[in-house]
């Protein structure tokens, strides 16, 4: 349980790093929604790969380009399942804001994304 409160903490960071790249790019230069939610996501998977490394988890007895991959892999796998979530609530929604469709989105991969690190990445 207290891994998982840290990575539900993690997990705020990441969303923040998130919706803060994405606000930054659709306020501040001619991106719309669906690229620059592509650069959010990046930015913060790396932000939460490194948290998660050394606050939820621990770093794994892998070295840290194969612990790297392991993550990016799962990563990759909850940005699409995040995205996909994200797309099609704003096509099937057109009103709703992006930041209430990030936040959908974010709830639906959180789960996978625990479970896949804690059993894949950092498993120990």
């Amino acid at each position: 349980m207290r891994k998982f409160l840290r990575f539900a903490i993690v997990g705020a960071t990441g969303f923040l790093v998130d919706a803060g790249v994405l606000w930054l790019f659709l306020s501040f230069t001619p991106i719309g929604p669906f690229a620059a939610r592509i650069v959010a996501i990046a930015v913060a998977m790396t932000t939460t790969w490194l948290l998660n490394r050394h606050f939820t988890f621990g770093a794994s007895k892998r070295s840290v380009v194969s612990e790297g991959f392991r993550y990016g892999f799962i990563g990759v796998v909850t940005s699409l399942i995040n995205y996909g979530v994200y797309a099609l609530l704003l096509i099937g929604a057109p009103l709703l804001s992006p930041y209430a469709a990030l936040v959908f989105a974010s709830i639906a991969a959180m789960l996978f994304s625990f479970f896949g690190y804690s059993r894949y990445v950092f498993k120990r």
